[in-house]
């Protein structure tokens, strides 16, 4: 079975979306996902989501253009690992690829080492401005993280804050916060377990 997924980043993008929609189903897809989120909130893309729960063995997920599926090479990879995994392939209708075929899923490993070597010469031009930087005297390190603003996160917990409220108001991420009052919950639990 041919499924297919389409996505525009906004509301005003309506044409667009019904445009993809006409390519999928001229390209015979059975079934369509489709939403409109940002690419960059990948936690917002139920569609997308479904999608790959949908895909059985045999299927062929189908986009009309890369970009409305994948937001990096990296998040490409992982969805076709996920299509891998279960049997299915990808279809990207503007650039001609089909991983049911051995060209399409050549140029797809092609796609993923480039992605790989560009992040291998990113990393080690970032090492080389760092030494210079440590050379200069000018590398001061990451900047505090959450964990120097702990006593402030345990102080407005104990008045009662809620953590996203105490997220916002020190300009921490909600995780951080929670991820502390864990650890403090965590240590006062030793703390009585080894009194009692």
């Amino acid at each position: 079975m041919l499924v297919g997924y389409a996505r525009t980043s906004t509301l005003d993008q309506k044409a667009g979306l019904e445009g993809q929609e006409r390519e999928l189903i001229a390209a015979g897809c059975e079934r369509l996902f489709i939403e409109q989120v940002s690419s960059v909130d990948v936690r917002a893309r139920e569609e997308l989501a479904e999608a790959l729960t949908f895909v059985r063995e045999g299927d062929t997920l189908v986009v009309t253009k890369l970009d409305r599926l994948a937001r990096s090479v990296a998040h490409l990879l992982e969805v076709l690992d996920t299509l891998t995994d279960r049997g299915a392939a990808l279809r990207i209708l503007n650039m001609g690829i089909d991983t049911n075929t051995p060209t399409g899923k050549l140029m797809l490993t092609v796609l993923g080492g480039v992605a790989e070597f560009e992040r291998e010469i990113m990393l080690e031009r970032q090492r080389e401005g760092i030494a210079k930087a440590k050379a200069a005297g000018k590398y001061r390190g990451r900047k505090a993280t959450a964990r120097a603003k702990s006593e402030e996160v345990l102080k407005l917990h104990r008045e009662g804050v809620g953590g996203t409220q105490i997220a916002k108001r020190l300009e921490i991420g909600r995780a951080s916060v929670y991820r502390i009052l864990s650890e403090a919950s965590d240590g006062l639990n030793a703390d009585a377990g080894a009194e009692g």
